[in-house]
Parts: structure tokens; C-alpha cells; sequence
């Protein structure tokens, strides 16, 4: 399967990766910024703005980008229902179940709605990059 990265629109994959970077901002500092320090028992807090905050949340969306992109080669998915059944495979099978299951540890204080809103944003945005990645195929 490496092998399909020299065969990879390597164009598709940087915009997904944006657009997953720049949604994943948004979704922790805008769209559910409150939930989410109350997920982590910091509501009253302002969280840590460090490098490691951004950089890497940004490196590990490249790898999910181009693993989807690598499985979508692989497995010759053409089509927005496939590239959509791929997402929810992915999504729902690694992604939601490796957030909650990171979640259930005794450092995140409230882990069902952390789970929740993280979750459901890797969720979702392995659903868009995967129609991104079918569309400019």
C-alpha cells in the first residue's frame, strides 16, 4: 500500500489537509470551545496556546489525510457512496472509538462529552476530507 503514495493527487490531499486544520480550529476554539474546556475540567480556564497545541493536532491530521488517501488508492474508490462508506468505516471503527477510548482515563474529568466533541469532529472531517479526495481523484 505505500506504494500509492507516488500515485496519490497530492493536490487533494493539501487542500483536505487544510481544510481539516483549519476546521479543527475552529471547532475547538470557536464552534464548541466551552463544551470542550468542560470536557477537560477547564471551563473557568483559558487553555495553553503552545506550539505543540497546533503543530501537532496539524501533523496528525496529514497522516490521517494521506492514510485515507492511500486506502481510497487502494481499495479504488471512485465514488462519493464509497468514499462516504470508507469515512464512516474509518471514522466510526478508528477514529471515534480512539477518542473515546483515550478519553477513559482519570485525566479527562468528563470523558462521554469529550468523546462527543471530539469524536464527532474527526468524524465528520474524515467524511469531508474523503469527498475532497473523490471529487479531485
Amino acid at each position: 500500500m505505500i506504494g500509492q503514495l507516488a500515485n496519490l493527487n497530492w493536490i487533494s490531499v493539501l487542500i483536505s489537509f487544510v481544510v481539516y486544520c483549519v476546521l479543527g480550529g475552529l471547532w475547538f476554539t470557536l464552534f464548541f470551545s466551552k463544551p470542550y474546556r468542560i470536557s477537560l475540567g477547564k471551563e473557568n480556564e483559558v487553555l495553553p496556546n503552545k506550539p505543540i497545541f497546533i503543530i501537532g493536532p496539524a501533523i496528525c491530521s496529514l497522516v490521517m489525510t494521506i492514510t485515507t488517501a492511500v486506502l481510497m488508492h487502494a481499495l479504488n474508490i471512485n465514488s462519493y457512496s464509497g468514499a462516504l462508506e470508507l469515512a464512516l468505516v474509518v471514522g466510526i471503527g478508528y477514529l471515534v472509538a480512539n477518542t473515546v477510548n483515550i478519553a477513559i482515563n482519570p485525566n479527562i474529568p468528563r470523558p462521554i462529552l469529550y468523546s462527543i466533541i471530539s469524536g464527532s469532529y474527526h468524524l465528520v472531517l474524515i467524511v469531508i476530507v474523503s469527498m475532497i479526495l473523490v471529487a479531485m481523484k
